[in-house]
């Protein structure tokens, strides 16, 4: 089931984001009067098509990682004299750019209105609070102290925990210093500046924490070893546990809170354990056996069938935040700026060796992300989506002669020199994009397998 949902999330944000972006593309093309042999959703032989009034064939193919619009091309045998003036060759310069980086721009128009839409919804989300400060930490030796609210990351505000690690995660392979501001809770308007120093930071780290690499974690609430419901019928059920029953050891391991026997649980599937429970001021041996199940990932782990008691956070800790129509457009543009230069920031470090190219992932770690958002909810499934939808554009602007950004290069030069760029110039152009994308592929497909083994 898990597996199926992943398959689904991941190919319903891919017919999104495609049919934008080569929609795009067909639009201007279609206003600068270009003719439009195909307008197509996936790639191979298609399984549907249909062709409108205007003679474009839009069809939908079974590989779903991309897309194309087929414009009339000046080099085409057998064009006929009335669209000798209806090729793409035939657009003046800025007609070609225009054409070109509509497909991206669309993207971008499509992240702006999910970034929008989720910006006017009412959230309640935790505060950037300290729970832990790790001893001989950066943020140790800078003097950051649990219960402290993050408030800014280098000068730029940051309301949420989002926002903190964004702002981290742009620091990563670098030297230098990161400036935290952050006040107390309880003394809002007295905020503290803590130099927090780094040294080719995370460099070469697979799938980095920011906030975990200067030190810190984010105050959570302690969830009590308690049991707050069993499932009828569930290994719990039948062990004899019942709602409001404290588990106080597993195994003869002392137990202080869920996440301890939670994970004791998940390790031993189908193996005989003994509980102590505290019940009514009467304490309980019961011994029990995990279910075997088979966890998101689709490794097989231990479950009993029980639920913890419900855990209030304390007021101070958490935000609630709505914005207006107004402000709400302001974000969605800073979120879609923001997000933009954070991909081309993590580029660049990518191709200097800032960031360890094992954090590249390919369609099978897009489709692990995807699922699980859409099993968070609709608006975590929509975030990563317009973050997605944000890659794809900036990935395509890249200057490279496959790409539309390398697209518009050629095109740019040919209107500056007068005359078409040289066929020979192209096609190694095109061998250089086709081997860069090629080795990207590898690369992510291999990290993606990797993860798989490893989990």
């Amino acid at each position: 089931m898990f597996l199926i949902q992943t398959v689904l999330a991941f190919l319903f944000i891919l017919l999104v984001l495609v049919s934008i972006h080569e929609w795009g593309h067909f639009i201007v093309a279609r206003k600068c009067g270009v003719k439009v042999l195909r307008f197509s959703v996936g790639f191979g032989k298609p399984f549907w098509k249909t062709t409108d009034k205007y003679g474009t064939e839009f069809a939908v193919a079974p590989i779903p990682l991309g897309g194309y619009v087929k414009m009339l091309d000046a080099s085409e045998d057998n064009i006929a004299p009335e669209d000798k003036n209806r090729t793409f060759e035939s657009c003046n310069t800025w007609q070609q750019v225009a054409i070109l980086a509509a497909g991206p721009v669309a993207n971008f128009v499509l992240a702006f209105f999910v970034f929008w839409w989720l910006a006017i919804q009412e959230v309640t989300i935790p505060s950037a609070v300290i729970g832990q400060v790790q001893p001989n930490s950066p943020a140790a030796f800078a003097g950051v102290d649990a219960g402290q609210q993050i408030i800014a990351v280098d000068g730029v505000a940051t309301p949420g925990r989002k926002e903190v690690f964004d702002r981290l995660a742009r620091r990563l392979g670098e030297t230098g210093s990161i400036m935290l501001t952050v006040q107390y809770p309880e003394t809002k308007g007295l905020t503290y500046d803590m130099e927090v120093v780094i040294n080719d930071w995370l460099q070469g780290t697979e799938a980095p924490n920011p906030l975990e690499g200067i030190g810190l974690s984010f105050y959570v609430p302690t969830i009590p070893a308690t049991i707050g419901a069993v499932s009828p019928g569930s290994a719990a059920d039948i062990a004899g546990l019942k709602a409001g029953d404290e588990i106080t050891a597993i195994d003869d391991v002392v137990v202080k809170r869920w996440q301890d026997w939670a994970e004791y649980i998940q390790a031993r599937p189908n193996q005989t354990i003994v509980l102590k429970v505290l019940r009514e001021q009467n304490h309980l041996i019961l011994p029990i056996v995990p279910s075997i199940v088979e966890d998101e990932q689709g490794n097989q782990v231990g479950r009993v069938g029980v639920s913890a008691t419900r855990v209030t956070w304390p007021e101070q800790m958490l935000v609630t935040r709505k914005l207006g129509l107004v402000m709400g457009m302001q974000h969605a543009l800073s979120e879609t700026w923001n997000t933009s230069a954070m991909i081309v920031v993590s580029i660049k470090k990518l191709l200097l060796g800032q960031i360890s190219t094992k954090n590249l992932s390919g369609p099978i770690g897009i489709a692990q992300v995807a699922g699980d958002s859409a099993r968070a909810g609709l608006s975590y499934y929509l975030g990563v989506m317009a973050l997605i939808s944000v890659s794809l554009g900036v990935f395509n602007l890249l200057p490279i002669p496959i790409l539309d950004g390398g697209r518009i290069v050629f095109s740019v030069i040919e209107g500056i020199q007068g005359k078409p760029v040289s066929d020979r110039l192209k096609m190694w152009g095109m061998q250089l994009g086709l081997a860069f994308l090629a080795v990207m592929m590898v690369m992510s497909f291999y990290n993606d397998i990797l993860r798989l083994i490893n989990t």
